[in-house]
């Protein structure tokens, strides 16, 4: 069966206490709604998300992460709620499932159960240790028999521990049906999806109830939930590329992007950071050190390294307080202690520490470009644009301002000077 999805995301989220809108706070580097439709994806090609509340900004980055999801911006002046939310939207196949796009943790196979069988509609159902303050789901012969809201139970349904978490699979013709019906007649003014669940009982459909994890269904609605949601996801992330053969030191210290990839047998020590949509190939990132959207390669970063964007390392050690940023060190050596920036350099060549390449004069950014079997001393600086040819020594302590040919010697020194018993005339003879 072809299953269209709607993703429901046009509420203002005023509990998280933000100027972004709730559905693009990050979860493991991606807006949480992102998360929501790549499930969706997994499952469907006609994906629509319901936008109202600064809907220009999300839109944007929508698009400009994915291809063909369709839009619809919910009239919440005429048609509040999540009822509202639905009105005039159109679904192109023959089942509809409607999700909601604060829920970041939701799983491929349990979408898959909420769409499967031949139900009229399938309904979330948690069950809680404590229900206080949900409504109630009343299941009768193990079909969904109502929703009863907490001031409406009776002593015998307070008991009920069935909860609703909020995702329907309906039958699309169902849902065009009774969307339309949907009215306001209730205190806060607004038209309730949960009323179709009452529509298809009074009209005798199967509403089968699909239990679900409460986890995997958890809503985001506050910074708190927000970081909740994030060491989940996280223990998701490092447990995934632990089975697929990462070493993780202390792999609770450990940050992953949901963007990242590793291939081959990769060690992260403790502290390490993977941004972005970073590439790892038999890498070996120690301790405390960071990398941002690069490829590293048959490399070791660290301790306490950086690797900024758009770098890539092949065959390198980078070691503690070494920043790399959009360079491509192939065979490069850079023990401690140095900035690269706009670099690229080749095999054989060492850094020395103290190293920095000026690649910025306060308008422009420019590029430096080192060859092979360069030995650069320490404390030396290279103001680009500039080009270091191979087989090149680089004294310690030099400015370098103009380009350096193969095989040469590049020294740029202040001479030095001593003064004969300058000490003791300056404190006194003793």
């Amino acid at each position: 069966m072809s299953i269209s999805v709607v993703i429901l995301a046009a509420g203002q989220g005023t509990r998280m206490k933000s100027l972004t809108p709730k559905v693009l706070h990050t979860i493991s580097g991606k807006p949480m709604l992102f998360h929501a439709i790549d499930a969706a994806q997994e499952i469907s090609t006609d994906i629509t998300v319901v936008l109202y509340h600064q809907e220009e900004r999300i839109r944007e980055e929508i698009e400009a992460a994915y291809d063909g999801i369709q839009f619809h911006i919910q009239d919440v002046e005429q048609f509040p709620g999540t009822g509202g939310a639905m009105k005039g939207v159109k679904t192109r196949h023959e089942r509809t499932l409607i999700l909601n796009g604060d829920m970041p943790l939701i799983t491929k196979s349990s979408l898959e159960a909420l769409t499967a069988g031949d139900a009229d509609i399938n309904m979330s159902v948690i069950t809680l240790e404590n229900p206080s303050g949900y409504g109630r789901v009343i299941i009768e012969d193990g079909n969904v028999h109502e929703i009863v809201e907490q001031k409406d139970c009776t002593s015998k349904q307070l008991l009920v521990k069935n909860v609703n978490a909020g995702v329907y699979a309906i039958n699309s013709d169902l849902l065009d049906r009774y969307i339309p019906k949907l009215n306001n007649n209730n205190a806060q003014a607004e038209y309730y999806l949960t009323d179709i669940i009452k529509m298809a009982v009074e009209e005798e459909k199967v509403v089968h109830p699909i239990f679900v994890e409460e986890e995997e269904f958890k809503g985001v609605n506050s910074k708190l939930d927000l970081a909740h949601a994030e060491e989940i996801m996280q223990t998701r992330i490092r447990n995934h590329w632990m089975r697929e053969g990462v070493i993780m030191r202390l792999p609770q210290t450990i940050f992953i992007d949901a963007r990242a990839t590793f291939e081959g047998e990769c060690i992260l020590e403790n502290g390490v950071s993977i941004l972005g949509a970073s590439k790892l190939k038999e890498a070996h990132i120690k301790a405390n050190s960071v990398i941002e959207d690069s490829v590293i390669e048959e490399s070791s970063v660290g301790p306490m390294g950086r690797v900024r964007p758009n770098s890539f390392l092949q065959h390198t050690h980078i070691g503690n307080f070494v920043e790399v940023k959009k360079s491509t060190l192939t065979g490069v050596k850079a023990g401690h202690l140095a900035y690269l920036g706009d670099a690229t350099i080749d095999r054989g060549t060492n850094v020395g520490a103290g190293t920095i390449t000026c690649n910025y004069d306060g308008k422009n950014k420019y590029e430096t470009k080192i060859g092979k079997n360069v030995f650069i001393g320490s404390d030396t600086q290279l103001i680009a644009p500039i080009t270091i040819e191979d087989d090149v020594l680089i004294a310690a302590g030099s400015t370098i301002t103009k380009n350096v040919a193969k095989g040469e010697l590049a020294m740029s020194r202040t001479p030095m000077k001593t003064i004969k018993n300058f000490f003791y005339k300056f404190f006194g003879e003793k």
